[in-house]
């Protein structure tokens, strides 16, 4: 006989979480006292959308359901950006709201909402429990369906009185992963298509990746000799120096990259949607038809044939796909040249500017930080003008190294190292934000200070925000419009909060602060001042008005 709370906490650890990120409420009181006598390690933040944010980073890195826990009404709301990058993201995730005691339903109780309805258009599943001595039930297929097909975030209420309620449930047991499998049949197929094709290109997305999917990958691209894209914010899949990697095919792709996408004779899309934002809005492969051959590699049957009619459709999980891919025999590649050509292309496109407007030029620091990051850091951010220096200009190396959301939500940045690094303690974690992004949910800064948690935040502040200013000048140039923000003193904030702060006024005050906030081991703040001509690294705010 146990407790909902107890039974909550037991169906965790027995589903193999071993850390949770809350913002506590009295709503689900009986997990936090259950989670006291328990091993998972509770990551207490500062505001729920951080919380969830985390979530999405812990399944992001892992591939096994992120967990976080909030409280009914206000607290539930505030989590909702997480489920939405959850879901765009196809990241797994399960999200428990603390929920009012079931007798005071349908009055428009304290804090009382639906989340069946407020959650069910933006969550793979929404429920709630009503009877205690369900849960191992309802967390079981919580578990897999969060996990299965298309990953994807998973929300259950939890009404108070049922947590507290003492029941007999039987004993907790681990769900079962599902895995889907290309046949022999359609391995053939795609074998015989790419002995058909002159100029294939391969692209690579999605989530149900891992190191050794990666690793398959990359084998059998070497033995086809395959030129190699990775969709939007989906980099840390291909080894950047590879001779056989070809380009982020996101927003704004090399002029080579697109052109490559588009007159290729074959398109092997593998893991991903392929969405209007790395499509370039569907100009790169149309839908619903296609100009070249399309092979579409998904976990979940919905999503093949959803936007773009596929030659062939293969229902499998990326790493099952890139393992029978890895195995098949490779035939002759007469487009070796093309595939060297477009990753000489890649080098010379990611290769930073040496100049810029303003005293602070970001092409330098980033090269710099390509000479001291290790192959194994993890960088995350969120979204802005800004991402563009990391996205164009840092080489990743290696799987589970980027923590950036699909969806282009702001504020990610900063929770998301905090998960990273709790997570990788040995690794460097190094968070990208503007100063927008960075006032969303940089709160959680405090998190990773009450953790000990020395992550890196380089807040690149220009006094604007920045991609909507630039949208703003080319659409009404001259008319600004609330675009501009006045910011605190970000290094000083980092000291209030007890970690290290910097202050970038110059090119050359980067490094030897990078090299102070590193040596700290204290969470750190690395405030750039830049420019706000330097909106983009090819063209200022000046030219881009002027250009109307």
């Amino acid at each position: 006989m146990k407790t909902g709370g107890q039974l909550i906490v037991d169906c965790l650890e027995a589903n193999g979480v071993d850390r949770i990120f809350s913002v506590p409420g009295e709503s689900y009181l009986a997990v936090l006292d259950a989670l006291h006598d328990s091993k998972i390690r509770n990551f207490v933040c500062r505001q729920e959308g951080g919380a969830a944010m985390m979530a999405d980073c812990h399944g992001r890195l892992t591939g096994r359901p992120g967990v976080c826990f909030v409280t009914r009404g206000p607290g539930a709301t505030n989590a909702s950006p997480g489920i939405h990058i959850a879901m765009q993201d196809s990241v797994p995730m399960i999200l428990f709201i603390g929920q009012i005691a079931s007798h005071a339903r349908e009055r428009e109780a304290f804090q009382e909402i639906d989340y069946r309805a407020f959650y069910g258009p933006i969550a793979k599943w929404a429920t709630e429990i009503e009877d205690a001595s369900r849960i191992p039930e309802i967390l079981t297929r919580a578990f897999a369906v969060a996990t299965s097909g298309r990953p994807g975030p998973v929300v259950i209420a939890l009404p108070e009185d049922m947590l507290t309620s003492v029941v007999e449930a039987p004993a907790p047991q681990p769900y079962t992963p599902v895995e889907t499998r290309p046949g022999a049949a359609e391995m053939a197929e795609l074998a015989a298509l790419l002995g058909s094709a002159q100029r294939p290109f391969v692209i690579l997305g999605g989530t149900r990746w891992d190191e050794a999917a990666v690793a398959n990958i990359t084998r059998a691209a070497e033995a086809w000799s395959l030129p190699v894209g990775c969709s939007f914010r989906r980099q840390m899949l291909f080894d950047h120096l590879h001779p056989c990697y070809a380009g982020d095919v996101g927003i704004g792709p090399s002029p080579k990259l697109a052109e490559a996408v588009k007159k290729a004779d074959l398109i092997l899309l593998v893991g991903g949607r392929f969405g209007e934002m790395p499509s370039s809005d569907y100009t790169l492969i149309k839908s619903p038809y296609p100009d070249q051959k399309l092979v579409h590699v998904h976990a979940d049957a919905g999503e093949l044939g959803r936007v773009y009619r596929p030659n062939l459709a293969i229902n499998a999980s990326a790493s099952a796909f890139a393992e029978a891919f890895a195995a098949l025999p490779a035939g002759p590649a007469s487009w070796a040249g093309e595939t060297e050509r477009l990753h000489k292309a890649y080098l010379d496109w990611s290769t930073p500017p040496e100049t810029g407007p303003g005293a602070v030029q970001m092409g330098p620091i980033m090269a710099y930080l390509e000479t001291v990051l290790p192959d194994d850091a993890i960088l995350t951010n969120g979204a802005g003008n800004y991402a563009t220096w990391i996205h164009r200009f840092h080489r990743f190396r290696r799987f589970a190294t980027q923590g950036a959301p699909t969806s282009g939500s702001m504020g990610y940045g900063t929770p998301a190292a905090v998960a990273a690094k709790a997570l990788f303690p040995e690794r460097q974690v190094i968070a990208f934000a503007g100063d927008g992004c960075f006032m969303m949910n940089g709160q959680e800064f405090a998190t990773a200070v009450q953790e000990n948690l020395p992550i890196i935040v380089i807040v690149v502040n220009n006094g604007i925000f920045g991609t909507i200013r630039m949208h703003q000048e080319r659409e009404y140039p001259g008319r600004v419009s609330g675009t501009d923000i006045r910011n605190p003193d970000f290094a000083a904030l980092a000291r209030a909060y007890g970690g290290h702060g910097e202050t970038v006024e110059t090119t050359a005050d980067f490094a030897p602060a990078f090299e102070r906030a590193r040596a700290s081991g204290k969470p750190a703040i690395i405030e750039i001042r830049l420019d706000p001509e330097a909106i983009t690294p090819t063209r200022t705010l000046t030219e881009i008005r002027e250009k109307r």
